[in-house]
């Protein structure tokens, strides 16, 4: 069946780049070897899996000092690779003011990106700050979605301090949740499953009719087990498939999913159909 990996970084040198310093914890959590490729080779990665990916462009220089990986980058390797990637989101530095709002126009209108992604203990921020809410205005304006981060990261996971990384950033209750009763006509997807706050992500998924969640950066059977049962009943149609690429493979994803005997009906949703309806994509 089509697949549309909805969550998915990038294997070459400018993502290698940005998260440097964070590598060797990522190594550890993920339990992976990260091999820096080409863009032809990252490309392969996904059409020997049968997948299109949406790739992601990274921007948290302000609370890290590390450099971009830029939209445009990211959108030119889309452009040239439309036989793995259907689209991609841009990533923009919320403390960047003025600049992040010109940027995020920019991402959009110029270079077809399909919407914005944040990574909130990266960059250090609460996105229930109405500082930030001229960025969410404009995606509403945009017509295009935004995902937040939520829960746990693998982000210096188990270093001294989490090298500063504070995990409260990415806590659905209040602060995404604020940002949906603010903004109603403001798609918002949740990456990850929110682990140690699913429950609270399982609440606004269900309160707020424009919250959605994609699943990428856990193996599904390691799901809690609240969400392994909403995702049979009333979460069939707002969750969608993610790998969190290149830290888990699509091949171990999809033998863990059949492990978890999802009914075929399901599988479509998640791999592709509710991704096409919420983000007006296509595998």
């Amino acid at each position: 069946m089509p697949v549309i990996d909805v969550h998915a970084h990038i294997s070459t040198q400018p993502w290698n780049d940005s998260l440097a310093k964070y590598n060797e914890a990522l190594e550890k959590h993920y339990r992976f070897k990260a091999v820096v490729k080409t863009e032809a080779e990252m490309a392969k990665d996904f059409v020997d899996a049968g997948v299109k990916g949406m790739i992601i462009a990274w921007d948290a220089e302000a609370n890290t000092g590390m450099p971009r990986t830029p939209n445009d980058y990211v959108a030119r390797v889309i452009k040239d690779h439309p036989d793995a990637f259907c689209g991609g989101w841009a990533m923009i530095d919320p403390w960047k003011g003025e600049m992040a709002v010109r940027e995020l126009e920019h991402a959009i209108r110029d270079l077809g990106l399909n919407g914005l992604k944040f990574q909130q203990t990266a960059q250090g921020f609460f996105p229930n700050d109405q500082r930030f809410y001229p960025i969410y205005e404009t995606c509403v304006a945009l017509k295009v979605p935004v995902q937040f981060h939520t829960g746990f990261t693998g982000l210096a996971s188990g270093t001294p301090g989490g090298m500063g990384i504070k995990l409260k950033h990415t806590q659905p209750i209040p602060y995404i949740d604020d940002v949906a009763a603010d903004f109603p006509d403001l798609t918002i997807i949740a990456c990850h499953p929110a682990w140690p706050w699913q429950e609270e992500m399982i609440a606004i998924l269900l309160h707020k009719g424009n919250v959605f969640q994609e699943l990428s950066g856990w193996s599904p059977k390691y799901f809690p087990d609240s969400l392994k049962r909403e995702i049979r009943g009333r979460l069939q149609d707002k969750v969608m498939f993610g790998s969190d690429y290149p830290l888990i493979t699509h091949q171990r994803l999809f033998a863990d999913y059949e492990a978890e005997k999802y009914p075929a009906a399901i599988l479509d949703k998640i791999y592709h159909q509710n991704a096409e309806r919420i983000l007006g994509i296509s595998a």
